[in-house]
């Protein structure tokens, strides 16, 4: 089973038309669904293996509600998430070359606090963005559960999320992080890995580097690195999403660990799988 441990809010998706009028209309489709980084990996795990779980925190409202609900329905246990303060929302422009960015707003997503030792039972892989290693109580329960998941003999992975959050905290406390956590595999894209300088496994964990239509890059310490090409999709308008169904179907891939090549496969079929429903404009 994968358990993740973060966001799940809602996605407000915004398709421009072209760019922003400032202080005038643009034209624009706009879409409002199920998202967050953790439980985007929970649902397509799920999907993939039939097990997944998702700890994290929505609000104890009516959209909280829902998107519990949804999330449930796509196949990831979330009987243990909590449900508290009001749940977040991210707003997602995505230009006409399906490039995103990101306005957003956790909500209570960042006081998940007391976690508990029987969020771990039955997990094989814990995955953790780095969104929630830092900010909030969060960070402490992301902490927490990543030290019982080492107890446990549970496989750490954790996603660089964010090039603006790397910037914030610090390429070198970043690392620092990653040093003292000592995940088994990192995740990053592009531009992360350019911004954290990625040129070999990070302290020690497999690193793997997903550069969208180019090959994703595998790092590691006992091996010379390995480059596994990207699967072709016709059409992208929308790419939000598919780095997180890539980590999903890495880690549920039953050899991972050994044959990260194949694993990476997987990842690449997942992630396609996300982009071919997303044509541009629909």
């Amino acid at each position: 089973m994968l358990a993740t441990v973060g966001d799940l809010v809602d996605d407000i998706v915004v398709r421009l038309g072209g760019p922003i009028n400032v202080a005038s209309d643009t034209e624009a489709v706009i879409e409002r669904r199920r998202g967050g980084s953790a439980a985007n990996v929970a649902a397509v795990a799920a999907r993939i293996s039939g097990r997944s779980r998702f700890l994290g925190q929505v609000g104890d409202d009516g959209r909280g509600a829902a998107l519990l609900s949804e999330l449930g329905t796509e196949g990831a246990d979330v009987s243990m998430a909590r449900v508290s303060g009001r749940t977040g929302a991210i707003v997602v422009l995505v230009d006409d070359r399906g490039e995103r960015s990101f306005l957003t707003d956790p909500g209570s997503a960042r006081d998940l606090d007391a976690p508990r030792p029987e969020w771990l039972y039955g997990v094989d892989v814990l995955h953790v963005p780095l969104y929630s290693l830092v900010g909030g109580a969060i960070a402490t329960t992301s902490r927490t559960l990543i030290g019982w998941a080492h107890e446990r003999g549970i496989a750490v992975s954790i996603d660089l999320s964010s090039v603006a959050v790397i910037e914030a905290i610090g390429v070198g406390e970043v690392r620092r992080l990653l040093d003292d956590l000592a995940p088994d595999v990192v995740v990053a894209n592009a531009d992360e890995a350019r911004s954290m300088g990625v040129e070999e496994a990070i302290g020690g964990a497999m690193t793997i580097v997903k550069a969208g239509a180019d090959p994703v890059r595998v790092f590691r310490e006992d091996a010379a690195p390995i480059e596994i090409p990207s699967q072709v999709v016709a059409s992208v308008g929308d790419t939000t999403g598919a780095g997180d169904a890539f980590a999903a179907g890495v880690l549920t891939h039953p050899a991972w660990r050994t044959d990260p090549e194949t694993a990476c496969v997987a990842g690449h079929a997942a992630a396609s799988a996300i982009l071919s429903t997303r044509g541009r404009g629909g």
